[in-house]
C-alpha cells in the first residue's frame, strides 16, 4: 500500500502514511516515506538530480496517518521549529482493550526510554509527558479514543495508554493480547494520526491536513 498525498504547495507536503512503512529510513532496508516522497515528486515533476525533503517528525513503523515534509529547506526549517516548540496541534485515534473510567481527562506521567531496546516505561526519572484524552465509542471489550499529546515524547501515547492497562489494539510491545495485521502482510497498532494543524513556514496562514484512516483500521472508517 502506497501513501497518499493530503496535501502540497511549494513549501509543504503532507502524506497519508500507511502502517508498516518507516518514516526514514532505518536496518531493515525498506522503502521508507522519505525515500518514497523524494521518488514521487521526482516523477512527477521530471525533476533532474537530488530531490529535497525534509523530515520535521516522525511516525512509528506500525502507525498510520498523516506526516508533514518539507519540500524546501526553508519551509521544512520552521515546520520543525514548530515541533520543537510544541505550537503544531496534534490529533490521533486509537482503539484501545478496555476502556477509561472517565469520558475524558488529562494524563501525565514521566517517561524513560530504554534505548538499546527502542521501549519506554514510566518512570520517576524520566522527562514530563502530557496526553489529553476522549472516548469517542465505546464497544464491548474496547474503546475508541481521540489523544491529543501535548508534549512529543517517543512511544509516548503507546506507553500512557498502556500503563492504565489500555493497551492499543495490536500492540504487542506495550501489552496487548494479539496481533493487528496490516495491508502489507505485516502487523499495525490501532493508532492513527489523524490530523495535524500548524501555521503555514512562509504565510503564516493556520492549515489543517487530515488523514481518512486506511481499510486496515480495526474500527469505524471516516
Amino acid at each position: 500500500m502506497s501513501p497518499v498525498v493530503l496535501y502540497e504547495d511549494n513549501h509543504c507536503l503532507a502524506l497519508n502514511k500507511p502502517a508498516g512503512m518507516p518514516t526514514q529510513g532505518d536496518e531493515s532496508g525498506s522503502e521508507s516515506l522519505v525515500d518514497w516522497a523524494r521518488e514521487d515528486l521526482r516523477v512527477r515533476y521530471q525533476k533532474p538530480g537530488n530531490v529535497f525533503v525534509g523530515l520535521v517528525h516522525r511516525l512509528d513503523r506500525p502507525v498510520s496517518g498523516v506526516v508533514l515534509l518539507g519540500k524546501t529547506s526553508k519551509g521544512a526549517s520552521r515546520l520543525s521549529a514548530q515541533f520543537r516548540e510544541g505550537t503544531v496541534e496534534k490529533v490521533y485515534w486509537a482503539i484501545v482493550e478496555g476502556g477509561p473510567k472517565e469520558e475524558a481527562g488529562t494524563w501525565t506521567d514521566r517517561l524513560v526510554k530504554d534505548e538499546s531496546r527502542n521501549v519506554v516505561r514510566v518512570g520517576a526519572a524520566g522527562k514530563d509527558a502530557v496526553l489529553a484524552y476522549r472516548v469517542l465509542e465505546r464497544w464491548r471489550g474496547r474503546s475508541w479514543l481521540e489523544v491529543r499529546p501535548v508534549s512529543g515524547r517517543s512511544h509516548q501515547i503507546r506507553v500512557q495508554l498502556a500503563s492504565r492497562r489500555l493497551p492499543i489494539v495490536g500492540d504487542l510491545k506495550y501489552g496487548a493480547s494479539g496481533r493487528l495485521p496490516a495491508n502489507d502482510g505485516g502487523h499495525r497498532i490501532a493508532l492513527h494520526a489523524r490530523s495535524l494543524r500548524f501555521r503555514h513556514p512562509t504565510s503564516a496562514a493556520e492549515t489543517q491536513v487530515v488523514a481518512p484512516v486506511p481499510s486496515d483500521w480495526p474500527g469505524p472508517l471516516s
